[in-house]
This record gives structure tokens, C-alpha cells and sequence, in this order.
């Protein structure tokens, strides 16, 4: 029996075929003879494969299509939580992206003093903004969260000892615990209290010569409910001091304004925090702050200043974009008015249950009218990235009609990947963590997602069903 195989076209001949012609008009030669090889290689593998001229020009055209995707790109967020870690959490304001642009288009004064005429520091671009809304007397940018709580350790308590309560002991994203990390700081850990309830008196006990900080870590990604009892920075603050020891207060969501109005409670600002007495304060920007990724140090002038002043500084320094980035979303929050319009993340928070099933409807109706049997559902949303916890945001999601599965795969393979929820048997569109002007967008993807999961699985619409 003749080898199929032996009947594949070849590399030339594909090359003239129209999904190669198309490609070649907006993509390079070199990734169009890629995607040639790898459909040529799957056939290969799989000789039911064989298809006529039509299919592998087919083939052809989408494989090197994907090819030439970049790897990091736009998705739109359908999951309803709000700051999604693996969709990089906040999306930023258009101010924001603006800056973003404008200083990205040439040259910038990152460190030249524009008044001196001489070489000045990066790390200034943001200190003015952050000390006047959080009421800090200093402040320092680095890359992450994570970076700013090793820098602080190495430069305060490296090769001396850490206290932490037990019961803050906690994993952040990505599997890093906070034990780790103080190891990688050079500094020996030391746990006080219990898992459940530790008190200002065991932190007292544990204090000795050796001693180089006291470390508070704020639970904004779990609660602890019950028999419990903590230490609150404000307490710590004076046994800090009597000791002549730094405290750490690894604040984490930096939450900039109260979320009370809206019905999000318990979550301190950063002002709140910074006014109890910590040496340091440590908190993410882009998480309920809403700006790009950095961690941001708050505290007294003689700590930061030590901060500032130490090698690993460097090391997490941000870049321009960062920075600018930043400095337009806090500048954002001089008028909270205009930064609960402004900043996606709080106009998301913000956004009424009936507003969100208004859409919602919206976008169900128009499936409806293609003939696809959309539904509106309640669903419950998340904050997300390790704040309000426990906090449940009333919303409203399109279901889509077919295998969820399928449906959920089809939604992130399109030009505009789309990251949908699958809860009980159903691939379900959060309309929470969609922005307006994203909805149009979101109705053809669906639409265009439910025709295909139709042809390929000879699914009837509903209408030609009806008839």
C-alpha cells in the first residue's frame, strides 16, 4: 500500500499556494516557510491529515498567523476579578498610557536635574506625589512589592535577626513565602506567637542584641476568623522605638482611598497605615492603586534615605516607562472624584450591579438576535490580588450556549483573546471587568467564537432550530 505521505506538496509549491501569498503581505518570508514546515510536519505525523489545496492554504494562513503573534498581548478580561494576577492585574488609565507614550517617543530627564543642568535621580520623579497623599516624610520606587520587602530587610536587619508574628508568615503569588524571602535578605527569621493569636508581649520577649527589625505583614490575602489576637503596627511602633529598631509594615495593596461608600471595608489606606508609626511601609502599584507594576516604600527620611543609599537599590531600580506610569496615576488622586472615574480598577470596583446586567443584557440580546441562545446570569465577582478577600461583588455574565470547554479554548485563540469563566458546566462572560468601550469588541468575538463552535461541531443555531 502506497505511503500517503510520499504524496505531501512541497515546500516551493505551498509557498506560491494563496494562504502563503496572503501571509507574505504582512508577515516575513522566513516565519511563512516556518508555518509551511509545521503543517507539513503535523501531516507527516498524522496522515489522516491530508488535506486539499484549499484546507492547507487554510492551515497555512492561521498557523503562520499565530506565528507571528507576539507572546505578550491584549486580552480581554471576562472573569470578573477585577485584578487578575495572571492578566497583569490593573489595567492602567488612559492618562497613564498616555505618559506612557509621551516618554517612550524620545528622550526623558530621567536622571538630569532640568534647573541644574546636571545629573540628577530617577528616584525623585514620584517622591512629591507619594508624600503628599500618603502623609510619609519619604518615599522610594522599586520593581515589585517583593523587591522593596528584600531591600528594606538587607538594608536594616542583614545578618542580624528578623521578628514576625507566626500567624503572618504568609505565600504570596508565584510560591514565594515570606520566610524565603528573608532568607534571600541575609536576615535570620524569628517567629513569635502562635499561628492564630500572638501578643505585643511576644515580640518583646524576643527582642535582643542581635535583633535588627520587627516585621508586620498585613493578611490582605486571607482572614483568619475566631480565636484570634494580633499586634496592630501602631502598638508595635513604640517598642520599636524604645529599641532603637526599625518596623516593617508590608502594607501590600495600596489602596489609596477608602472603598467604604462602595461597600468594600476593612482595608486601611495607605495614609491610614503610614500614620500608626511604622519605620517603613511597603505596598504594590498595581494592584488597588491601579497603576503599573513597582513597589513603593514609604517612611521616615532616615530610612528611606538608608534604603536609597544601598547596593540592591540598583537592582530594582524601575525604568523610565514605570515611572511614568506612576507618576500620572498619582497625580490622578488629587481630586478623588476624578480618580474613582479615572482608574479602571476603581471604576470597575465602583460599577453598579444594575449598570453591569444592563450590559450584560445588552450583549445577550445581540447573540440572541445572530440566533445563539445567550443567557444572562448572576454571578458573584472577586477584588482580587490579595485584597478584600472575602469581599463578594454582586455582577452579571453572559452564558454562552455549548460545550464550555470548547467555547472557553475558542475564546482565548482569536485575534483578541478573550478569558472567560467556566462555573457550573457553562463558559460564562463577566461583564464586571469589561470597560465600556470594550463591549462592542467583546459581542463580535462571541459571536464570531458560537458560529465556529456551531460549523465545526454541526451545531444548529436556535433560530434555524425554531424553524
Amino acid at each position: 500500500m502506497t505511503d500517503a505521505r510520499r504524496d505531501l506538496p512541497s515546500v516551493s509549491a505551498l509557498l506560491e499556494g494563496d494562504g502563503a501569498t496572503r501571509l507574505l503581505q504582512s508577515v516575513d518570508r522566513e516565519v511563512v516557510v516556518a508555518a509551511i514546515r509545521a503543517v507539513l510536519d503535523e501531516a507527516r505525523r498524522d496522515p489522516t491529515l491530508m488535506l486539499d489545496a484549499v484546507d492547507w492554504n487554510e492551515r497555512i494562513f492561521h498557523e503562520g498567523m499565530r506565528r507571528n503573534r507576539p507572546t505578550l498581548r491584549r486580552v480581554l478580561n471576562a472573569t470578573g476579578i477585577v485584578l487578575h494576577t495572571n492578566l497583569a492585574r490593573a489595567p492602567l488609565a488612559e492618562r497613564a498610557v498616555a505618559a506612557i507614550a509621551d516618554t517612550a517617543l524620545g528622550y526623558a530627564n530621567l536622571e538630569y536635574d532640568l534647573d541644574r543642568g546636571e545629573r540628577g535621580s530617577r528616584y525623585v520623579h514620584c517622591v512629591s506625589l507619594l508624600t503628599a497623599l500618603t502623609g510619609a516624610e519619604d518615599a522610594l520606587v522599586v520593581n515589585n512589592c517583593a523587591g522593596a520587602l528584600v531591600l528594606a530587610l538587607a538594608a536594616t536587619a542583614r545578618g542580624r535577626r528578623t521578628i514576625v508574628s507566626r500567624g503572618e508568615l504568609i505565600e504570596i503569588g508565584g510560591g514565594f513565602r515570606v520566610p524565603e524571602i528573608m532568607e534571600a535578605a541575609g536576615t535570620t527569621l524569628v517567629e513569635v506567637g502562635t499561628t492564630n493569636r500572638t501578643r505585643l508581649g511576644d515580640y518583646e520577649a524576643a527582642i535582643t542584641p542581635e535583633t535588627g527589625a520587627l516585621v508586620k505583614v498585613h493578611r490582605s490575602n486571607f482572614t483568619v476568623e475566631g480565636f484570634v489576637a494580633e499586634v496592630t503596627s501602631r502598638e508595635l511602633a513604640p517598642l520599636a522605638r524604645t529599641h532603637g529598631l526599625p518596623l516593617i509594615e508590608d502594607f501590600g495593596s495600596g489602596l489609596l482611598l477608602s472603598l467604604d461608600a462602595i461597600g468594600l471595608t476593612g482595608e486601611p489606606t495607605a495614609r491610614e497605615v503610614v500614620s500608626r508609626g511604622a519605620s517603613l511601609v511597603l505596598m504594590s502599584g498595581d494592584k488597588l492603586l491601579g497603576g503599573p507594576q513597582s513597589g513603593i516604600i514609604l517612611g521616615t527620611r532616615e530610612q528611606v534615605s538608608r534604603l536609597r543609599a544601598h547596593p540592591l537599590a540598583r537592582s530594582y531600580r524601575v525604568d523610565k516607562l514605570t515611572i511614568a506610569a506612576l507618576s500620572a496615576t498619582l497625580a490622578i488622586y488629587r481630586n478623588p472624584e476624578r480618580a474613582m472615574q479615572e482608574i479602571p480598577v476603581l471604576r470597575m470596583l465602583a460599577a453598579s450591579p444594575d449598570g453591569i446586567r444592563r450590559t450584560a443584557e445588552s450583549v445577550a440580546a445581540a447573540l440572541r438576535s445572530d440566533g445563539f441562545a445567550a443567557e444572562v446570569v448572576a454571578t458573584e465577582s472577586a477584588v482580587g490580588g490579595g485584597a478584600f478577600p472575602s469581599a463578594r461583588l454582586v455582577s452579571s455574565a453572559v452564558a454562552l450556549p455549548g460545550n464550555a470547554d470548547q467555547l472557553a479554548r475558542l475564546l482565548r485563540e482569536g485575534e483578541l483573546p478573550v478569558i472567560a469563566r467556566i462555573a457550573d458546566g457553562r463558559a460564562l462572560l463577566d461583564l464586571r471587568t469589561i470597560d465600556a468601550g470594550d463591549v462592542p469588541r467583546l459581542r463580535t468575538v462571541a459571536r464570531e467564537v458560537l458560529a465556529k463552535a456551531a460549523a465545526h461541531d454541526n451545531l444548529t443555531p436556535a433560530s434555524d432550530r425554531a424553524r
